[in-house]
């Protein structure tokens, strides 16, 4: 089966998604599951973990309702408050639902310390009784407080989304690299090979200006603890689908098919406890 670990849904509206900006205007529009069918068909892609893109419950009850339409949503990552007093009852609630995986904050929009705060924390050590994962989405500057995080939770399984969108655009690897190697060391932590088309040049990205920070991920990671991800709809900005299948593969040829087929799914099946 394969596998794209991560893309999103929306209806469009101005205030809700003001991250999309005036360079981004090509996706202010709706992106729903009929819209993705036709790429994922065409793709050989054979099913989807839909990752919040607002930060609100509702945006969670939404994705339930369209994995109960569309059977190609195996997963989702929804949002819920780990702050919240109450998180255990919303935690009740939401374990109801088989199709929700695991959760995800916009980390990337927080200070470093945010995810280190004990209010913070605390809802991390929750998701364990219920068996969630997180998905972790930063910048290269929070990786130091990333790395304190992922070793306070052994036990708690963690997939770093986008590479932790490393500054490909002015080409700076080493830091960025040397802290993603020292994650790495965690084997409870993964990392999703997606989005990194959104951290270029929209219009002068070069299939080779990738290469270096994927061989970095898939040497520190190993092929067992690597997902395929596409970020559809945002990759639209830059590119198509085929050019991001195209971007990874061209890069993973010299895995054996057992290991590309890890890559390409059978690591999401595993991490998220996806049904075949």
């Amino acid at each position: 089966m394969r596998i794209d670990a991560h893309q999103h849904f929306w209806n469009y509206h101005p205030e809700k998604h003001a991250w999309i900006d005036e360079a981004m205007k090509v996706i202010r529009r709706d992106f729903l599951p009929a819209d993705l069918q036709k790429v994922l068909e065409a793709n050989g892609i054979d099913g989807t973990v839909a990752v919040q893109a607002d930060q609100t419950e509702a945006e969670t009850e939404f994705l339930v309702s369209l994995a109960a339409e569309y059977s190609f949503i195996k997963g989702i990552v929804g949002w819920v408050d780990l702050r919240a007093p109450d998180l255990e009852k919303r935690l009740d609630y939401f374990a109801q639902f088989p199709v929700i995986k695991g959760f995800r904050h916009i980390l990337q929009s927080e200070p470093p310390e945010f995810m280190l705060n004990p209010s913070f924390t605390r809802g991390i050590e929750l998701l364990g009784k219920y068996n969630f994962t997180y998905d972790i989405l930063v910048f290269p500057h929070q990786l130091t407080a990333t790395r304190q995080l992922v070793a306070q939770y052994p036990d708690q399984r963690f997939v770093i989304d986008h590479i932790a969108k490393p500054y490909i655009k002015k080409g700076l690897i080493s830091e960025w690299k040397k802290d993603m190697q020292s994650i790495a060391a965690f084997d409870h932590v993964s990392c999703k090979i997606s989005g990194m088309v959104t951290e270029t040049d929209y219009t002068g990205w070069k299939k080779e200006d990738f290469i270096p920070y994927i061989e970095t991920i898939s040497e520190a990671f190993g092929t067992k603890r690597i997902l395929f991800g596409s970020d559809w709809p945002v990759y639209l900005v830059a590119a198509q689908y085929t050019q991001i299948l195209d971007i990874v593969t061209s890069c993973f040829t010299s895995f054996s098919a057992s290991e590309q087929s890890q890559f390409f799914g059978e690591n999401a099946v595993e991490f998220y406890g996806v049904s075949k």
